[in-house]
């Protein structure tokens, strides 16, 4: 006898159908499993007939034969357990094939018919839900995140019986909503905050225009300056995570397994610093079976290169794709996939292998040899990718032990949610473009007018910096932001001139 199962397969970070077909003939006991699996999706046979037996079900003791369509996609992971654990018992007659298919099923098999967690459950929701399904059969585990969506009944699944039972109707199971409202406000509290920062006030100016028109950064000063401590609070001041915003990093967590159980969302913005021996892959993602990197994990945050001059410069120059399309292209022999990688980038580093080149206060010991060696990593054409380049100076005692409190990272994040939503009615019109700093050059042209005193200004700062064209380009939407914190239709000329002052090395 024939039954099918509605599933999904995760390929990049969208869900594709699948449809699992199980056979059952006569002849000698033997399980095959068809449709390019993996090993995990292999080893399911094992699993699957455990799980059957202990729940207290009979397995048949015929040919059986799994096929997982379409057969030309690359199946893996072990979400394919319960599907098939109910199609076998379809086909054995035991369930209507009527009432399967109007659920798609995911989830893994402990051997005593338990329903285990598995990754990338978000996708395979969104997909049930593009085809009309009624209900999506998940793991109690993930019915948190699978809930925030609407259109298709999720319910959640703790063993093999209970899913049998409401398929044949002796119980039914509740389904399960999450409200997307609540999740966001449930987002944990954060420890740091800018007013732990002392002095550095021209610092906390550059990081608020960065997070107020997603322009990436780059801090260069000695050590303990607080580069990283400014870092790791940016995240604090970006604008307020929507619903959309949080559904696109979640699926990505969700198909990474960074999802801690009970999470239905992702509520705050991503940070991710990655250490400075990462790999190709692991900052860019890949694999022999491509799974997102931490460009991708930091989509809608930050990516936080601390020590950026440490990083192999093959690693960074990988950096170049995703900073200026804003996602990730990877190719396989039997792929091509693209992941999100909208990440606002904040990078630091010391002027010198000792860190002290420049400092008026501690001698430096490095030759120039040293010093050209440390920082050729960062290439001329990284370089200028990146919007802003600051110069963190040593903090004076003075400021140290100034006891004045400084500004809370809620009253800049409410100026900084002004400016984003002057931008967002700006390019209200263009899905992909959300801040200045996504512009194009033909929107920089139609939204970053100058006056001819800001034209000779910026002629003459191009000549004497020898920037290029993306630099200049870059310098029109700093200055576009500048202006839109200040509340301002058209750019001043002290707007260009500060929105210069970020490119004075580098």
């Amino acid at each position: 006898m024939l039954s099918k199962v509605n599933s999904s397969i995760v390929i990049g970070v969208e869900g594709v159908s699948l449809e699992i077909e199980i056979d059952i003939a006569p002849g000698l006991p033997v399980f095959s499993t068809v449709g390019l699996a993996d090993g995990a999706v292999r080893e399911s046979k094992d699993r699957v007939k455990a799980a059957i037996r202990n729940c207290g079900y009979d397995f048949p003791n015929r040919r059986i034969t799994v096929n997982l369509a379409p057969a030309d996609v690359r199946k893996e992971g072990t979400g394919y357990d319960l599907p098939i654990a109910l199609g076998i018992l379809c086909a054995s007659g035991l369930i209507q094939s009527q009432a399967l298919q109007d659920y798609s099923v995911i989830g893994e098999l402990s051997l005593d018919g338990a329903v285990r967690g598995v990754r990338g459950v978000l996708p395979v929701v969104l997909n049930a839900r593009e085809r009309g399904i009624k209900g999506v059969l998940v793991p109690t585990e993930n019915a948190p995140e699978a809930g925030v969506l609407a259109g298709a009944a999720i319910l959640p699944v703790s063993y093999l019986y209970e899913a049998v039972e409401h398929l044949v109707g002796s119980s039914a199971i509740e389904p399960y909503r999450t409200d997307p409202s609540a999740a966001l406000s449930q987002a944990a509290d954060v420890l740091e905050d800018f007013d732990d920062v002392k002095g550095q006030e021209h610092a906390k100016r550059a990081l608020e225009i960065a997070a107020s028109g997603n322009h990436n950064v780059l801090l260069k000063g000695p050590p303990g300056a607080g580069k990283t401590m400014l870092a790791r609070r940016i995240t604090t001041i970006l604008p307020d995570l929507g619903f959309d915003e949080a559904l696109e990093t979640t699926k990505i967590h969700s198909i990474a397994g960074m999802l801690s159980g009970g999470t239905a969302l992702v509520c705050r913005r991503p940070f991710r610093a990655p250490h400075h021996t990462i790999s190709d892959a692991g900052l860019i993602g890949g694999g022999s079976y491509p799974r997102p990197g931490e460009v991708s994990l930091a989509h809608n945050g930050v990516l936080f290169l601390d020590e950026v001059t440490e990083f192999r410069k093959r690693v960074l120059e990988m950096l170049r794709q995703p900073l200026e399309d804003r996602q990730v292209s990877i190719a396989r022999a039997n792929m091509s996939l693209t992941f999100p990688a909208d990440f606002l980038l904040v990078a630091a580093y010391n002027p010198c292998p000792c860190g002290f080149y420049g400092d008026r206060r501690n001698r430096c010991c490095c030759t120039p040899d040293q010093i050209r060696k440390y920082t050729s990593r960062l290439s001329g054409p990284l370089l200028d990718r990146v919007d802003m380049h600051l110069e963190i100076g040593a903090l004076p005692y003075a400021e140290m032990n100034d006891r004045v409190q400084s500004e809370k990272s809620s009253a800049i994040r409410e100026r900084v949610n002004r400016c984003r939503h002057i931008q967002e009615n700006r390019f209200r019109e263009f899905q992909t473009i959300r801040a200045n700093g996504d512009m194009s050059s033909k929107l920089v042209e139609r939204h970053c007018h100058l006056e001819q005193a800001g034209k000779k200004l910026l002629e003459k700062s191009v000549e004497r910096l020898g920037l290029s064209a993306r630099a200049y380009h870059r310098i029109l939407k700093i200055a576009r932001t500048i202006a839109d914190l200040d509340g301002k239709d058209f750019i001043d000329n002290h707007h260009l001139a500060e929105a210069i002052g970020y490119r004075r090395f580098g």
